[in-house]
């Protein structure tokens, strides 16, 4: 069944190309389409196009269905082109003349635009939750590990001393900002397109504030035009949103599997949480890790995807459009599945003490006794060389402490200022 079919056959060839897999990727938009589909039916009734009776078998019929696509018992076969015409053929099949009513002043276009954005407004807030589970495992971690001494580096050279607390605390802190992204791209999808049918209104009296209302959208996206041309924007701008966790994730997975090679030795993972060679048998590898980062840098580059689809598109519905969830939806789910496994696995994580100790990290501290001199009296540039010569003639004696007192540093790392600015931000 096809929505727009006027009884004369597609090609099956042609069928097969332009459906792609989009039946499958429809699955994950059933419940908001007929979510969609009850508000609409709602609107239909309050302006006339539906009796009360028609409007009332319809929202009990499709809460019927939202009811089996939960259970698992939705299915789109071949014969339907998308979950749109499954959903209407259900309510015709069901319903009679009343299910042919459903698509009563609307395009697929505005279908699928609010199933999109009923859609991402639910991922966003799924999202959300799991990246402040993140932050505050990373919160409690830094507080358990604040006084432990780890080295800080530049250009992957020895630079100056950190520390764990400074560590966890650092990727914590991050996660706000992609909070405050997530935040911008909800802002964004949280716009009621539906009754922008297909992009240019409708001679219908219907009432898009009733379904705005219904649905749960904060606001209208008033613009018939402004509304289609919604698609690939707010997709776009809920993938930067999603490429900048996966940016965090990403380096955080890198330093792990920097931070657990002998050659650095700073942390440890149980066995349960590596894996083995086949040939090595001494190998404990940070699989999870390597696929967190690998998975998080493909997420990065979907926006990018996203705009060479969309760029240099007109004002208008184009087909293109569909190819947006062949890239979004899968993402989602990784992104959704590497936080899972981040909160897994980064509990589990061993610190190592005393790395400083090693000689090799002295000059860690070079920069903290050159300050000592400045605060005893001595100009900077002059204590930079003091300290340099004794480099040079290896007279220097590392301190092996630190007394930073400033916000944000290894000894007043702010950690209940961290947590407020998550709280007003979350």
């Amino acid at each position: 069944m096809k929505l727009w079919e006027k009884g004369i056959p597609t090609d099956k060839q042609i069928e097969q190309f332009t459906v792609g897999n989009d039946r499958e990727l429809d699955l994950v938009l059933a419940k908001y389409d007929a979510l969609g589909s009850i508000a609409h039916a709602k609107m239909l009734g309050e302006i006339g196009l539906l009796t009360q009776a028609e409007t009332v078998s319809l929202v009990v019929a499709l809460e019927a269905i939202i009811k089996d696509i939960e259970n698992g018992n939705f299915v789109i076969e071949d014969s339907f082109e998308d979950v749109h015409s499954k959903i209407e053929y259900l309510l015709t099949l069901k319903l009679g003349d009343a299910g042919k009513k459903i698509h009563t002043a609307r395009s697929r276009n505005d279908q699928v635009l609010v199933d999109v954005n009923l859609y991402l407004k639910d991922v966003i807030i799924e999202l959300k939750v799991q990246v402040k589970q993140l932050f505050d495992l990373l919160m409690q971690s830094a507080e358990k590990y604040q006084n432990i001494l780890l080295p800080g580096y530049t250009h992957l050279q020895i630079a100056m001393p950190s520390s764990f607390g400074m560590w966890f605390s650092a990727y914590a802190e991050t996660l706000i900002d992609d909070i405050t992204m997530l935040n911008a791209a909800l802002k964004i999808v949280d716009q009621n397109p539906l009754g922008s049918a297909a992009g240019y209104g409708s001679s219908f009296p219907i009432n898009r504030t009733f379904t705005t209302q219904e649905l749960g959208f904060e606001t209208l996206k008033y613009n018939s035009v402004a509304a289609q041309m919604s698609r690939g924007k707010s997709e776009k701008t809920v993938a930067f949103a999603m490429s900048s966790v996966a940016a965090t994730l990403s380096k955080l997975a890198m330093d792990v599997c920097l931070y657990m090679s002998q050659n650095f030795d700073f942390i440890s993972l149980p066995a349960h949480l590596t894996t083995g060679s086949s040939i090595m048998p001494h190998k404990k590898n940070p699989d999870v890790f390597e696929l967190i980062r690998g998975k998080c840098n493909k997420i990065q580059a979907l926006p990018y995807e996203i705009t060479l689809i969309t760029n240099n598109l007109p004002s208008g519905y184009h087909r293109d459009l569909q190819l947006l969830k062949e890239g979004l939806f899968p993402a989602i789910q990784n992104l959704k599945a590497c936080l899972d496994i981040a909160l897994f696995s980064i509990k589990d994580i061993k610190v190592k003490e005393h790395i400083l100790e090693d000689k090799k990290y002295d000059y860690l501290f070079t920069v903290d006794s050159l300050n000592e001199m400045v605060v005893a009296g001595i100009p900077f540039r002059d204590a930079y060389k003091s300290v340099a010569e004794q480099l040079e003639n290896g007279t220097y004696t590392s301190p092996k402490e630190t007394r930073h007192t400033h916000e944000g540093s290894i000894n007043n790392l702010c950690l209940n200022e961290i947590k407020e600015k998550m709280k007003a931000s979350f």
